[in-house]
């Protein structure tokens, strides 16, 4: 079980299923929710930094020690839902069937997550604009974000040890298990984001998870073996050396590939942490000037 799992979480996964434990999980649910909402409507009318925990507690009708029941503190309590989020998205990981393309099981993971903005957007507008306006808010956003792509790459190497439906080219059982996993669950996680993003600045406007499909079909193309119908590729391929070390093209830790649409384009880069930042931008503006 993941080190960062609130408390909230490991009771979802230890409750039995009577309906005195539904009952509590509902109320508690409904209790960090009272709470959430209370700590939005402050941060949006007196500020975030001006906010208290003890002024949240109080419009939301408890005491001090009862937010902390439910929160650690105030900047979790603008993300009331991902705790509940992460142990459905685990769920659904651990009950796929085994003959269903590993990364078709993740898209279909990171999907609950996109649902779970969707169901209220109001919400999730005005937590995206205060997100915006604060950092401790958005570090918090990061490190939320992480659990989800942590829990994809370990179902992606769990599927690569009992699976062959790995790209040809990769090492199978070596080093490249754990660069693909990596790569595919960041890649899955970063477009969610993207098209997450758009949608919140849209005002939570349009068929989002349409456009989420669209952004999987062009992972798919991109880093999983043939690209689907309608779809052409330019630029370079993101595959790893012959040799199988794991290498990107051109030995300079940087690989882009282009995939293009009637919709449009979108690129993807590839790049190792230690790559010098002018060498990443000029394979970007290599890949789009093709």
């Amino acid at each position: 079980m993941d080190r960062e799992q609130s408390s909230a979480e490991q009771d979802l996964r230890t409750v039995d299923n009577g309906p005195g434990s539904r009952r509590a999980a509902a109320q508690r649910q409904q209790m960090r929710q009272d709470l959430a909402t209370a700590a939005m409507e402050l941060f949006a009318t007196q500020g975030y930094e001006e906010t208290t925990v003890d002024q949240i507690a109080a419009a939301a009708g408890v005491a001090r020690r009862t937010f902390f029941r439910y929160f650690r503190s105030k900047e979790e309590a603008i993300f009331p839902d991902h705790d509940d989020t992460l142990v459905r998205v685990a769920d659904l990981l651990a009950s796929a069937e085994p003959e269903e393309h590993p990364l078709d099981v993740v898209c279909r993971g990171i999907k609950e997550v996109l649902r779970m903005y969707a169901s209220t957007p109001g919400v999730s507008v005005a937590r995206y604009q205060l997100i915006r306006q604060v950092p401790a808010l958005r570090e918090r956003e990061i490190a939320v974000v992480s659990r989800y792509e942590r829990l994809f790459t370990r179902y992606l190497l769990g599927r690569f040890d009992a699976s062959d439906s790995i790209p040809p080219g990769w090492q199978h059982g070596g080093d490249d298990d754990s660069m693909l996993a990596e790569v595919s669950a960041a890649a899955v996680v970063a477009a969610h984001n993207h098209v997450l993003r758009r949608w919140l600045r849209a005002g939570g406007h349009g068929d989002v998870e349409a456009q989420l499909d669209h952004s999987f079909e062009v992972i798919r193309g991109t880093f999983w073996a043939t690209p689907p119908s309608g779809v052409r590729r330019r630029g370079t391929a993101v595959t790893p050396s012959a040799s199988g070390n794991g290498t990107l093209p051109g030995g300079l830790g940087v690989a882009s590939a282009l995939s293009a649409t009637p919709g449009g384009e979108v690129l993807i880069t590839v790049a190792r942490t230690d790559a010098p930042l002018d060498v990443v931008l000029d394979s970007i503006k290599a890949a789009l000037s093709r």
